[in-house]
């Protein structure tokens, strides 16, 4: 009897050695409780897919990525002296707030736009863009989490997106969202702060809401853990430029710290 022993094939590898890890962490040693994840914050494309067969100008679009939220998060960061874990690549390569197993993990339309680059994958090819990208990222935030259980840390989770001001051609009146799927408590707390701000329309649960097929981080990260947690969405048009990045993180500092005080008493 003879056995083959040619070794396997490599893996497909996605991402080239000079390319960055998908996770970008600031402020890692933060002592505020709140802990900050952008899950879209960049729309960077590896190398080796082009620009996917979409043009420039739609990888500036929100299909690719939560325009303004790096911004705002980063400004919070430096605040609440509170840790942020980003995501560097476009969404449009791997969404890494979607569960790998649903259709939106890799879209082949987004919004109206045809992603060709996406088109029939083959299954190798969709493992390594989970596997180089949305597993480290979840990685990176995991370790750090489990990292401030070893300490005694308090922690709570906060999730940070954007929207845009119009969908299909139906405008969107909200300027915050407040999301929050099983458990409402810390985010209830936040919404009723966010509420007693008269120049704002907020929305609970608009316009998104929180569950296993649209979301990934609050459900593996915070949910499993018995963590308090929140998702903000803010609308693209506050927070394009810096001057509303500053604004709204100096916003959401007050507020957070606010329903943090009124959480923990």
């Amino acid at each position: 009897m003879t056995t083959d022993s040619t070794p396997a094939p490599p893996p497909f590898s996605l991402l080239a050695a000079d390319e960055p890890h998908p996770a970008v962490v600031t402020c890692a040693e933060g002592a505020s409780p709140f802990f900050l994840t952008c899950d879209h914050a960049g729309n960077r494309i590896p190398h080796m897919l082009g620009r996917l067969g979409v043009t420039e100008s739609e990888l500036t679009r929100h299909i690719a990525w939560d325009i303004g939220i790096a911004g705002v998060a980063e400004r919070m960061s430096d605040v609440l002296d509170a840790t942020v874990v980003a995501q560097v690549y476009s969404r449009l390569v791997i969404d890494c707030n979607r569960d790998p197993l649903v259709p939106s993990s890799i879209v082949e339309f987004s919004e109206a736009t045809p992603v060709p680059g996406n088109m029939n994958l083959a299954a190798e090819e969709r493992r390594a863009r989970q596997r180089e990208i949305l597993e480290p990222y979840h990685a990176v935030i995991a370790a750090a989490l489990d990292a401030r259980v070893a300490e005694r840390r308090l922690t709570a989770i906060v999730a940070m997106h954007s929207f845009t001001p119009v969908y299909n051609g139906t405008e969107r009146p909200w300027h915050v969202g407040v999301l929050y799927n099983r458990d409402p408590t810390f985010a209830k707390i936040v919404l009723d702060l966010l509420t007693l701000e008269n120049d704002l329309v907020v929305g609970e649960n608009e316009p998104y809401s929180v569950s296993e097929t649209t979301d990934y981080t609050i459900p593996i990260h915070a949910e499993r853990r018995g963590l308090p947690h929140i998702e903000f969405e803010i609308r693209q048009d506050l927070i394009a430029e810096e001057d509303g990045q500053h604004e709204w993180a100096g916003r959401l500092v007050r507020v957070l710290s606010a329903a943090w005080e009124r959480f923990s008493a």
